[in-house]
Order: structure tokens, then C-alpha cells, then sequence
């Protein structure tokens, strides 16, 4: 099966780039907006080579699993397209549930329920199943925003910092082509709502149906300090609010988030 966009991204004016192998599909979103391409356009493969993570991790999808990314050029300030961030776990879960519904009632067996973690995380189980990243630069006509979407199809890394999951280990039997013609169509949906961040308010009530850890004990590492206390909300800028054991309200732009008795341990 090769990869194609789903009916809805199709009928949006969505353009798509597959690739056998790549080493990044963000370096190549990147770069064909350098050369003119504004976009809306998707890069995907199935293998990945090079890929870069949060804190420049190493991302590498190993032949059979997901890595996409979505490529617009848009008029809006860096701050307002990082909230896009939001809508795209908002995609994915959405793309993910459709899938592993599917394959469940092929089976006929119970499917696995997934979490948003804060910023831009999948999880299934409590393990870490989908990582987000954005990117942004300016080029002549606006900002191009590109949104890397990495999805552990057939196997997930070892030794990262919150333990990783595949589909497959969930009992979740699709291929990545399956997954990115539902993501493709997820995505439509949602950026819509997102509306170059008009529309996060409602992205933002969306997630927080759906956040992992809301309302329990979080640890937070910057890599200069590790804030502890309760996850009590995003705001409106997409901020991560910590509630302290003093009753302050602290805003984190950016971090790594650890849950309940492993933050201690996973933050130190």
C-alpha cells in the first residue's frame, strides 16, 4: 500500500511528498519552503534516518513506523504557531483512535486508550507512543510552520526518557500508510478549529478533555531546575500552569514533564 492522502485532506487542496527513506521529512519540509513551496503540503515515510527530537534527540523511524510532517506558510507571530502544536496531538489521537478502532473490530478485541501529554505527546498506557515537534522560519510571503509527526508503528526506542510503546506492542495491527491517510484527514479538522490560533480556546478545551496527568502531582525539569507541585491547567498561550504546594500559579514555556512518584526519579 503507498501512501496517499486521505479523502477530505484531498478535497481540501493538501499536496503530498512520499519517500521510500529520508533522513528527515522536516528537513525536507524545511527546505522546500527555502526553495518556494508554501504549502499546505505533507512529507512522509516510513523510514527516517535522521530525524531530530526535542533537545535535538536523535528521532529515527525504523522501516514500518510514521514520520510526517505538514508544511504551510502562514501569517502569524512564532508564539501563535506554536500553539498549532495543540491541534496536531488533537490530529493524531483523533487519527489514532479511528485506526485502532478499526483493526479492534477486525479482531474483534478491546483497543487501547491514548493520553495527550504536555506539549506535544501521545501516550497509550502511560508510555510514550507519538512524539510532535514543530519548527518555524521566515521566508518570503510569512512564516513556514512545519509540524513533525513521529508515530511508533511497528517498534518503539529504548532508553528514551519516558518509556516508549508501538502500536504493535498494543495489539494494534495497521501499517503507517493506514495511519497517515486517517492523520491526513485529522488534521484538516483540526487546523481548521486552530484557524492560524483564532480558535485555540476551543483547541485548548479539546486537549484538556484529553491531557494525560491533569490534576496530579507533576515534576517539570528546564534543564536548569526541576519546578514540582500539581499539573492544574494550559493557558491560553499554551503554557503549562503548575499549582505549588504554597498555591502558586507558575507558567512553563518549555520543559520535560515527569508524572507522580517516577517525576522525582525521571527528573533528577
Amino acid at each position: 500500500m503507498a501512501f496517499a492522502l486521505g479523502p477530505r485532506a484531498s478535497a481540501a487542496g493538501y499536496r503530498l511528498a512520499a519517500f521510500e527513506r529520508t533522513g528527515s521529512t522536516n528537513t525536507e519540509a524545511i527546505e522546500h519552503a527555502r526553495a518556494g513551496e508554501r504549502g499546505p503540503m505533507w512529507f512522509v515515510t516510513s523510514e527516517q534516518t535522521a530525524g531530530r527530537g526535542r533537545r535535538q534527540r536523535a528521532w529515527i523511524a525504523p522501516r514500518g513506523n510514521l514520520a510526517a510532517s505538514i508544511l504551510e506558510v502562514m501569517d502569524v507571530a512564532p508564539a501563535v504557531a506554536a500553539t498549532l502544536g495543540f491541534a496536531a496531538g488533537l490530529a493524531e489521537e483523533a487519527a489514532l483512535e479511528k485506526v485502532s478502532l478499526e483493526a479492534a473490530l477486525r479482531l474483534c478485541e478491546g483497543r487501547p486508550r491514548y493520553a495527550l501529554k504536555w506539549p506535544n505527546d501521545v501516550l497509550a498506557g502511560g508510555k510514550k507512543l507519538v512524539g510532535i515537534g514543530l519548527e518555524a522560519e521566515a521566508v518570503g510571503g510569512g512564516l513556514a510552520v512545519v509540524v513533525g509527526i513521529g508515530t511508533n508503528v511497528v517498534a518503539a526506542p529504548e532508553g528514551t526518557p519516558t518509556p516508549a510503546v508501538s502500536l504493535a506492542a498494543l495489539g494494534v495491527q495497521i501499517s503507517a500508510e493506514e495511519l497517515f491517510m486517517a492523520l491526513s484527514d485529522a488534521w484538516v479538522e483540526f487546523r481548521g478549529i486552530w484557524d492560524n490560533g483564532r480558535g485555540f480556546a476551543e483547541i485548548r478545551r479539546l486537549w484538556l478533555e484529553r491531557a494525560a496527568g491533569l490534576g496530579e502531582k507533576v515534576a517539570i525539569h528546564t534543564g536548569t531546575m526541576t519546578l514540582e507541585g500539581v499539573f492544574d491547567t494550559i493557558d491560553d498561550t499554551g503554557c503549562l500552569i503548575v499549582r505549588t504546594a504554597e498555591g502558586r500559579l507558575v507558567p512553563v514555556a518549555a520543559g520535560e514533564v515527569f508524572f507522580g512518584p517516577v517525576a522525582s526519579v525521571g527528573a533528577a
